[in-house]
């Protein structure tokens, strides 16, 4: 078996038995594809109701984007209050804030029970001087249609001299936001789905979902359902659904271990910037710098991709001009075109993707909703499954050239 692409992470997760491939036919009640958050939160709550359930991983659980991302787990459906409320009213936004609220809450009462780092403090840091009123709005919005008021507006300088920069306007600190090894989480979840009476096949790519069975090179499993949780590789398999998702690159490094007295951020958050493509970044447990930034529209991930995220780093952080980094690493993030995820159900196929880089929190709460679904108590799930998932216009030439010229205009407002 492959070991896991080359990351931080890879190199301090915790060690996980390798789980034997699919090999022959098995009966189950239900079939769950992919081993990221979904896959492994549904086997893990599916699990605990006490369905019978296979779960199957094209490489190794945690493999893509849910053992590569940012580890920033913020709270909410992408979309802010203000947000919601201007598209949906008070009402529904109060209702769909409940469920990202049930999603924090079971992020971090598992994370009691998985070690992985798991910190709480996030700060959205204002790139300029206008997002500082947007970021007002925002949390009195969400005090007032919630009864948790995590959310505080910081000053310019307190903003800065939490993340020892200069080059913030402010900015909204949410203490029920944080950080994790996001590799670690995945390979917690998996343990636990594991011990909830969950079976887990690494190396078994699904190649077709036909009449209830799901098949692989060497084997099937015959369910009455099945969970399609896949991510950004939706189009291999369901063709149909690939419309409403589209894979952008991420890059990120790891710098060396840094001195205590240099105070990179001393406060311990995790930080992103509110510029459309973004920076993200946080300190790791063992006290390196983890870094996100950057803007690359083409396919393949830059042929040297420390060189092309240290100067957004230095930007941020001057005094970190020429540290070493020790590690360097891309992935893919799956987005939708309304940035809601995507789910919902084919006949007897359950499917969830396209978090839009906000799905750490969702994601571990989305097997919650698809057992509660698939238990007859659909209402959670079906309020998601309703917000818009409209497909992303040109068809298969011309989506992503299209997506691209999107990019680039939003990219040249960060500027101005």
């Amino acid at each position: 078996m492959q070991p896991y692409p080359p990351s931080w992470y890879a190199a301090t997760a915790h060690a996980a038995p390798p789980r034997p491939a699919l090999d022959g036919s098995v009966d189950c009640d239900i079939a769950v594809i992919g081993g990221g958050y979904t896959g492994l939160s549904s086997a893990l709550a599916l699990a605990r109701a006490g369905h019978s359930v296979r779960l199957l991983e094209a490489q190794k659980i945690g493999w893509g984007a849910s053992g590569r991302n940012g580890g920033q787990a913020i709270q909410g459906l992408r979309k802010g209050a203000a947000e919601l409320v201007a598209q949906f009213g008070d009402d529904q936004a109060r209702t769909l804030l409940a469920v990202a609220a049930a999603a924090r809450d079971n992020f971090w009462e598992l994370t009691t029970r998985i070690n992985c780092d798991a910190k709480r403090g996030h700060l959205q840091a204002a790139a300029h001087a206008r997002d500082l009123a947007d970021l007002t709005i925002e949390a009195d919005t969400f005090r007032r249609l919630t009864d948790h008021h995590s959310l505080q507006i910081l000053s310019a300088a307190e903003a800065n001299g939490a993340v020892a920069t200069r080059i913030y306007h402010g900015g909204l600190f949410d203490n029920g936001s944080g950080h994790v090894h996001p590799l670690n989480l995945a390979l917690g979840l998996a343990s636990a789905a594991e011990a909830s009476g969950a079976v887990l096949h690494e190396s078994s790519t699904v190649t077709a979902i036909t009449d209830g069975i799901v098949h692989t090179a060497a084997g099937q499993v015959r369910a009455a359902h099945t969970v399609v949780a896949v991510d950004g590789a939706i189009g291999n398999l369901m063709p149909e659904l690939a419309k409403t998702v589209m894979n952008i690159g991420n890059f990120a490094i790891a710098t060396e271990q840094l001195d205590p007295r240099d105070l990179v951020l001393p406060c311990d958050w995790a930080v992103a910037d509110t510029r459309f493509v973004l920076d993200y970044f946080r300190k790791s447990a063992d006290g390196r710098l983890l870094f996100s930034g950057g803007e690359r529209y083409l396919p393949a991930p830059p042929p040297d991709i420390a060189s092309f995220v240290r100067p957004h780093m230095e930007r941020v952080f001057p005094q970190l001009a020429g540290v070493r980094i020790d590690y360097s690493w891309s992935g893919d993030v799956a987005i939708t075109r309304s940035r809601f995820a995507a789910l919902g159900r084919r006949g007897s196929v359950v499917y969830a993707h396209g978090y839009s880089g906000q799905g750490i929190m969702l994601a571990t709460f989305m097997g919650t909703l698809i057992a509660e679904a698939l238990s007859g108590d659909s209402q959670r799930f079906d309020l998601l499954s309703r917000l818009p998932a409209m497909p992303f216009p040109g068809g298969a030439l011309l989506r992503t050239p299209l997506h691209v010229a999107g990019m680039l205009w939003y990219a040249l407002r960060d500027r101005l």
